[in-house]
Formats: C-alpha cells, sequence, structure tokens
C-alpha cells in the first residue's frame, strides 16, 4: 500500500521535498504512515511529539484509519483565494493593500470598520530580525479560514468580514495578515476581529520562518492549543 505524504515547514527541510511517498505493506493507521515515513527518513524520527496531523483537510490522531488515495499532512502546530461576497477569505503573495480591502467591505449600513494590521517587526525575542517567510498547506488553510469567518458571524451580528493572509518573504514594515469587519455597531466588530486572529493564530495551518543576522528558526505554537 501507498500513501502520499505532504510536509511543511522543518519537516519539509530535513527530507528536503515536500511530497513523499510512503510505501508499506500495512499502513492502516496515521501511525503507521508516520512510522513508514520515518524508517525512509530517519532524520524526522524524533519530531512525532510535535506534531499536527491532517488527513483529508481535517485535523486527525494518531490512530485515525487511512485508505490509499488519502491526503495526509505532518505539519508543526502553527505560529501563530476565495471569495465570497459578503466576505473575502484569501490567500495572497503581493502585499496587502488595506485601504482598497476596507472600501470595497464598508457599505452605508456600517456604524463600525475594524482593522487588524498585522505587522512585520524588525525584532523578536531580543534579536534582529531581518525579514520573515511564511509558508502554509493552502487547501486546508482555506477552509479553515472560510470555517473561522462562519463561526464569528454565528457569535456576533456583523456585516462583511475580510481575512487575507500573505504567504512568501515578507519585508519588515509589511503586513502578513488583514483582517477588516464591518458592523452596525462597534462592540461587535471589535470582538469579532480580535476572535478571528487570536484564533487563526492557533488553528489555520500557516507557519512563519524567522531570519536573523546570526540565523533562522521557524516559529511553532502548541498542540493541545491548536487542537483543542
Amino acid at each position: 500500500m501507498n500513501i502520499e505524504v505532504l510536509l511543511f515547514a522543518r519537516l519539509r527541510e530535513l527530507v528536503g521535498q515536500d511530497r513523499v511517498v510512503v510505501q508499506r505493506q500495512e499502513l492502516s493507521t496515521v501511525r503507521d504512515v508516520w512510522d513508514g515515513l520515518c524508517a525512509q527518513h530517519p532524520q524526522v524520527d524524533g519530531f512525532g511529539k510535535s506534531l499536527l496531523i491532517s488527513v483529508n483537510q481535517e485535523f486527525a490522531g494518531w490512530d485515525t484509519t487511512v485508505r490509499e488515495g488519502d491526503e495526509l499532512a505532518f505539519f508543526p502546530p502553527v505560529s501563530g483565494g476565495a471569495e465570497n461576497s459578503p466576505s473575502l477569505i484569501r490567500i495572497v503573495r503581493s502585499p496587502i493593500q488595506i485601504e482598497p480591502l476596507v472600501s470595497t467591505l464598508q457599505q452605508p449600513e456600517d456604524g463600525a470598520v475594524v482593522v487588524f494590521d498585522g505587522i512585520v517587526r524588525n525584532h523578536s525575542r531580543g534579536r534582529r530580525t531581518l525579514h520573515l517567510e511564511y509558508e502554509g498547506y493552502e487547501p486546508m488553510a482555506l477552509r479553515k479560514m472560510k470555517e473561522l469567518e462562519e463561526s464569528a458571524r454565528n457569535r456576533w451580528p456583523v456585516n462583511r468580514i475580510a481575512v487575507v493572509h500573505r504567504l512568501g518573504r515578507i519585508e519588515i514594515g509589511e503586513a502578513s495578515v488583514v483582517i477588516v469587519v464591518t458592523s452596525a455597531h462597534r462592540q461587535a466588530a471589535f470582538e469579532a476581529c480580535q476572535y478571528l486572529i487570536d484564533t487563526l493564530k492557533k488553528t489555520v495551518p500557516i507557519w512563519k520562518k524567522e531570519f536573523f543576522a546570526d540565523g533562522e528558526v521557524w516559529v511553532e505554537g502548541d498542540v493541545s492549543a491548536t487542537i483543542a
């Protein structure tokens, strides 16, 4: 039996490719696939406890059953397009233009527009940051972003929502993620916007790599926080 595995961030770098076919006679669970991957690429052995898993773009566990043709992915905890009016959910690779985004969403019935602009800063943990690179599991990331948008709508009386995340190299002062929420009243817009960015950082499979003058590092979150 063969299972194709998608790899991201540190795992992709360790293996040297983003897709690997695991070949074993018995591959009935995710754990079997991981064991097979470790046998083929011993350099990833030991990373299992700090990984998240998805099967067919849904979070899964080590005992989840797998079948030939499933899309299985291993990735670190997230660090923290599609367009469907009145929402705009996108992943882009060019600078995010905030003013046109707000103009597109804002309508006469809106009494509040709240914008979160996640900007790349020039330092992290006492080190000078040169730039960042973002990588994502795009099909799953877009699905999770859309689920977040729908969840926010179920919680607050908002009008329109935009969630735009950038991938690739991002320079100091540029936006990595922008969230826009419009509503008739400010409290709903504020609360929905904070919920969207806080939850996105924990659950959407997008990772960042920080580049410093003296090295580089992937920024990873907490497994329990992501799957809770």
